[in-house]
């Protein structure tokens, strides 16, 4: 745990969440597309960029109930997005680029809010069924 209650893989998942947002406002904003929230898939592919590794279903569901909880994220139908509050958070960080952006975003956490808690779960078909996509995305080398 952080000083302020706030671990890694909570900035970790923040930051993902932030990453695969934007990727896919721009994506739908080129092809002329509503502009929705980021999947699991998406998420996934922002971790695994940020870290070089997926996180485990456990934690990925950890982390979001405590983003989540404390008004930083929210998520529908497993779809993320940002909410306010966590855009704030971004905007405000000191700029650190991405190489150290959890840390940063972790200390700023700490700072900034108590994690919170929402019972969203994350079960084990729907995890899966978001990781297939993502392997299959570095398959066919999107």
């Amino acid at each position: 745990m952080g000083v302020g209650g706030w671990n890694w893989n909570d900035a970790w998942i923040f930051v993902s969440a932030v990453i695969a947002e934007r990727l896919e406002r721009d994506r739908a904003l080129h092809a002329a597309l509503p502009v929705t929230g980021a999947t699991l898939a998406d998420l996934l592919a922002a971790a695994d960029f940020l870290h070089h590794s997926v996180p485990a279903r456990a934690d990925l569901e950890e982390s979001v109930r405590r983003l989540a909880g404390a008004g930083l994220i929210t998520v529908a139908d497993d779809v993320i997005e940002v909410a306010p509050a966590g855009e704030q958070l971004w905007r405000t960080r000191p700029f650190s680029g991405l190489s150290s952006a959890v840390m940063t975003l972790q200390a700023q956490l700490n700072r900034a809010a108590e994690p919170g808690y929402t019972d969203w779960s994350l079960d084990e078909p729907t995890y899966n069924a978001a990781v297939r996509e993502y392997s299959l995305r570095l398959a066919d080398g999107r």
